[in-house]
């Protein structure tokens, strides 16, 4: 996996408004927690921050400048703005070369299933452990030509060399099922309306008419 240098600064102001300080001057509040140490507050150049995240994943590994010495950090909790996106703050936790930590990783499907084949997938992430300076930025699931039926576990995951499945080996990742038939979408419908108590119009039958 990539590394990312980034300057952080120690900071003394804390509460909302020294968070609000910090993010106009162009830097994300944050805490760096673990090795039993207190948690220590500091400040990330917020553009040098986002470019890491957007090329690296949210489980970049970090070198962070911290008082003229350099240590390792992972993200662990990061917090964006609602509506603008825009990092707000980040919680890193400290780790060393060769340690092993636990993160949850993106799966990333690749391929197209078999004609006829609806895709129904229930984890988007699966939790590994691995060292800290080779973690995954990704898991490739490779779904080309699956046939209906076909159903993929963690356990079924190609995992990089040196990382260890967290995640329940049984635990369902995706299945391929029978696409539903136009007959099938409208008996759904149908039963849904029954269920609603809505009846459909149907046109009046037409009066006989009278002989003149």
């Amino acid at each position: 996996m990539s590394e990312v240098r980034l300057a952080a600064e120690t900071r003394t102001e804390f509460g909302k408004g020294g968070a609000r300080r910090t993010r106009r001057a162009g830097k994300i509040p944050a805490v760096i927690y673990g090795h039993g140490a207190d948690p220590r507050h500091v400040s990330l150049p917020a553009r040098e921050f986002s470019l890491a995240i957007k090329r690296n994943g949210a489980n970049v590994l970090l070198t962070l400048s911290v008082d003229g010495k350099d240590e390792l950090a992972l993200p662990k909790a990061i917090q964006r703005h609602p509506i603008k996106g825009e990092y707000e703050h980040v919680d890193l936790i400290a780790v060393r070369s060769g340690e092993k930590v636990t993160v949850d990783v993106p799966l990333v499907l690749e391929g197209d299933i078999a004609p006829g084949g609806l895709l129904a997938q229930d984890h988007t992430t699966v939790s590994v452990q691995a060292e800290a300076t080779h973690l995954p930025t990704e898991i490739v699931v490779a779904i080309e030509g699956l046939q209906v039926g076909i159903v993929i576990t963690a356990g079924d995951l190609s995992l990089p060399s040196g990382t260890v499945l967290v995640t329940d080996a049984d635990a369902l990742i995706l299945q391929v099922n029978a696409a539903p038939t136009a007959a099938d979408i409208e008996g759904d419908i149908a039963e849904s309306a029954a269920e609603l108590g809505i009846v459909e119009d149907k046109p009046e039958p037409e009066a006989a008419g009278s002989a003149e």
